[in-house]
């Protein structure tokens, strides 16, 4: 085990870090069915202590439901709503909330053990003293986000869920780059040309297009335009605006889906032209041009899979799916942006 730190390596941690990331992306999957559900306001209140125990008598349930009985979203949208519809909304959200305080403990607990047995590297130290503040300031934007839909709104305020979306990405990323670190060892400085740019434009793609999914599913703009390559019969669409410019690029419902499959359509034409600069590049080792084929080839079928749920109407199955993928294209296109950094 000292040998492995000396040299900056800890496969142990990286196991355990690997671990986490698996937990997040359960989390993202998890969260992202919460939202197709509309179960994300069944929960009125944060407890991050208490809010473990679930509802557990008669006058526990009845509690709950009339707290959600108080918000617009029962009262214009679900008004008559059984109780035992809502006990099936309310296990969604439930269970989003145990797995996101279970990710918590599940990084707290072993690195806090690391840390007190000087098992870790320390180059990696300050890198988990980050990902922990950062999943602590992930659940104060989670309630954040559900606040919005509690007031005034019928839903969740789009931008607030991208944000939430958005934050929980950047920790995924940050736990599987950490982890091939912990694994490997810190990478040495070695000259690649551009690749390293390159690679990190095409992580900012995947990114910014998982972003905008974000505000078409914030805006449910996937049950709307359900034809393809045009929208309703136009390039563009008649409705894009929807009052004032910066409203229309976050509430639009025509304006969001549209600027998610330009979106596409530009990482789509990027990954593969990464691809084949990187087949051709003497620069690269067969690692990294395998990566960048993989990220070209996954962003080809998350195409085929967004289209098709949109075609179909945005079906549950599908949708759940389509943003599974998109976070198995980023984790991938993480590690070729990793490998092309390192000897």
């Amino acid at each position: 085990m000292t040998s492995f730190l000396k040299s900056g390596r800890s496969q142990p941690a990286a196991l355990w870090l690997f671990a986490v990331a698996v937990l997040v992306f359960a989390m993202v999957i998890l969260g992202g069915t919460t939202r197709l559900t509309n179960s994300g306001l069944s929960i009125t209140d944060w407890k991050p202590i208490r809010g473990v125990i679930p509802p557990l008598s008669a006058a526990d349930w009845a509690f709950e439901f009339r707290n959600y009985q108080r918000i617009p979203q029962y009262q214009f949208i679900n008004k008559g709503m059984s109780l035992d519809a809502f006990k099936g909304i309310y296990w969604w959200e439930w269970a989003h909330r145990l797995l996101g305080r279970l990710v918590g403990v599940a990084f707290a607990v072993p690195f806090l053990v690391f840390l007190y047995l000087k098992t870790i590297p320390s180059a990696l130290i300050w890198r988990c003293w980050l990902l922990l503040a950062l999943g602590g300031l992930q659940g104060f934007v989670g309630w954040w986000m559900v606040s919005s839909g509690l007031a005034v709104r019928v839903e969740v305020a789009p931008e607030r869920l991208t944000v939430h979306l958005g934050l929980a990405l950047v920790v995924f990323c940050l736990l599987v780059w950490t982890g091939l670190e912990a694994w490997n060892g810190p990478s040495r400085p070695v000259m690649r040309r551009r690749w390293p740019l390159y690679s990190a434009l095409l992580v900012g793609a995947v990114f910014v297009q998982i972003l905008l999914g974000g505000l078409v599913a914030g805006n449910r703009a996937g049950l709307v335009y359900n034809d393809w390559p045009l929208m309703n019969g136009r390039i563009f669409p008649s409705d894009y605006l929807q009052g004032s410019l910066w409203h229309s690029l976050l509430h639009s419902q025509a304006a969001v889906q549209f600027h998610h499959r330009l979106g596409a359509y530009a990482l789509f034409a990027g990954a593969w032209t990464v691809a084949v600069l990187a087949r051709r590049s003497p620069w690269l080792p067969e690692a990294g041009r395998t990566l960048a084929l993989a990220v070209a080839l996954l962003v080809t079928v998350q195409a085929g899979l967004g289209i098709t749920t949109l075609m179909l109407g945005d079906p549950l199955g599908l949708a759940v799916i389509h943003q599974a993928f998109a976070a198995v294209v980023l984790a991938v296109t993480i590690g070729f942006a990793w490998r092309v950094r390192r000897p």
